[in-house]
């Protein structure tokens, strides 16, 4: 381990983030009361450019009128490169109160695109008097963004979650496949056999998101499922980043809410076995030995600190503290 230690990341519940498009705020309410952790109201993707600007009045109006309870609630800003973003932002923070906790910046490339929002969202802060400072959540949807993305995790302290986009990814670097996350059906190898056995394609960046997050005290979070029939596809490709380290995933339909629960919240079972060993380690300990035995396998102090992370999340998750006050 570096002297220099990991920072550690925000102590919220992140299973589940659930996105909604601002032009369509009979959903705000219905948003409020599931049981997803994080709320996206989104001014980008899912909103049409006729309807941008209504779309943020929506927002603002609701981020006031709606009750969100203890969830982290986000919006979605346009991108940079567009001429909505400068006006999602300074009226976002004008207009809206003090509810507002996180603000989700699109198609970040590098870090300058952090630091130029950052500029101006402390402007506006200090303008207005605002008492509580909002966060950032960056979504990597592009080869700049994955070539970038430790020097983006480390671009500013508002950084709190780092998302996949995994579309606009696969279009950025000119993938052949028009499916959002999950399995390709070319993207295979074949057995000796000559069975097809099919890799998963969103490995390697999600990896590589993981470790830019954990350098940088950031949350490493899967991105959407686009085919919200296929449960079990959901299930897989959500337990394959859970193993990977990310702390939740998208949901961009509300049936998709409980699966993201219930593959990122650890199971009674697993947090039994977690507990067990630290209390297996700490008999080891009081003896003078660095390692021991549990249920016929060596557990050491690496074991202790992957038994702490289970331990940690299922007691965070239970507390159901979600937004930091």
């Amino acid at each position: 381990m570096s002297f220099r230690l990991q920072p550690a990341p925000a102590a919220r519940p992140n299973r589940c983030q659930l996105f909604g498009p601002g032009s369509n705020p009979k959903l705000f309410a219905k948003m409020a009361a599931s049981e997803a952790d994080v709320i996206n109201l989104d001014l980008e993707d899912s909103v049409a450019p006729s309807d941008k600007d209504a779309a943020r009045a929506n927002v603002i109006a609701a981020i006031g009128d709606v009750d969100w309870g203890g969830k982290v609630l986000s919006v979605r800003i346009n991108g940079l490169d567009t001429p909505y973003w400068y006006r999602d932002v300074v009226h976002l923070l004008e207009q809206a109160g003090d509810r507002l906790d996180q603000i989700m910046i699109p198609k970040v490339g590098c870090a300058a695109d952090v630091y130029a929002v950052d500029a101006l969202v402390t402007a506006v802060e200090a303008a207005r008097g605002r008492t509580r400072r909002v966060d950032f959540e960056v979504i990597i949807e592009s080869a700049a963004g994955l070539a970038h993305v430790e020097e983006i995790a480390a671009s500013s302290p508002r950084l709190v979650a780092m998302s996949l986009g995994a579309a606009d990814f696969a279009a950025s670097m000119g993938m052949q496949t028009t499916g959002i996350g999950g399995t390709q059906e070319d993207y295979y190898m074949l057995t000796q056999d000559g069975e097809r056995h099919w890799s998963d394609p969103w490995h390697w960046v999600q990896a590589a998101i993981v470790a830019a997050c954990r350098t940088h005290g950031v949350l490493p979070v899967d991105g959407p499922f686009g085919d919200f029939s296929d449960d079990e596809g959901y299930r897989a490709q959500a337990r394959r980043s859970a193993v990977l380290g990310m702390v939740g995933k998208w949901a961009i339909h509300p049936k998709q809410i409980a699966l993201a629960n219930e593959v990122f919240t650890p199971s009674d079972a697993r947090v039994a076995e977690a507990r067990e060993i630290l209390a297996a380690m700490e008999e080891a300990k009081a003896s003078g030995a660095g390692a021991t035995v549990y249920k016929g396998r060596l557990v050491d102090i690496a074991s202790i600190k992957q038994a702490e992370v289970i331990v940690r999340q299922a007691e965070m998750i239970a507390g159901g503290a979600s937004r930091a006050e």
